[in-house]
């Protein structure tokens, strides 16, 4: 993961290098690959099973314990380096069901992914065990 530190740094490149990261490490399960793209005070929206996940610890074990054998691939990233925002367009496979989803991601100062907004395709409701990380609203 690159950083914004050195001011000759391209903010956009690092945002998409950071993103990228992201979802190599979630899609290889590189957990600590994955941590290295968080903030510590990371916050997780899901808008349509209205659950919220709030810090890194809370968001790692979260998706470590996330069931199946689901794989993902981006298709689009669009980043705004100036306002430390990205958009990523996704294809998630488990098996023979396929869906896509839009993420949006707010960043700090350093690159470090501190917003996550995820949106499916179809609402549904969060499944059971999840409890102990996250908040409904």
């Amino acid at each position: 993961m690159t950083t914004t530190a050195d001011s000759t740094a391209d903010p956009t490149a690092d945002l998409r290098a950071t993103v990228e990261n992201y979802w190599t490490a979630a899609d290889l399960r590189d957990w600590d690959t994955f941590a290295a793209t968080l903030a510590d005070d990371v916050l997780y929206d899901l808008p349509q099973t209205r659950e919220r996940i709030r810090g890194k610890e809370r968001y790692l074990a979260f998706n470590g314990e996330y069931p199946g054998d689901w794989r993902v691939r981006v298709e689009r990233i669009v980043a705004d380096g100036g306002g430390r925002q990205a958009a990523v367009r996704t294809r998630f496979t488990d098996g023979a069901q396929e869906s896509h989803a839009v993420h949006f991601f707010t960043f700090d100062a350093q690159a470090r992914i501190n917003g996550i907004t995820d949106f499916w395709p179809e609402p549904y409701d969060p499944p059971a065990g999840r409890e102990h990380l996250v908040e409904r609203y």
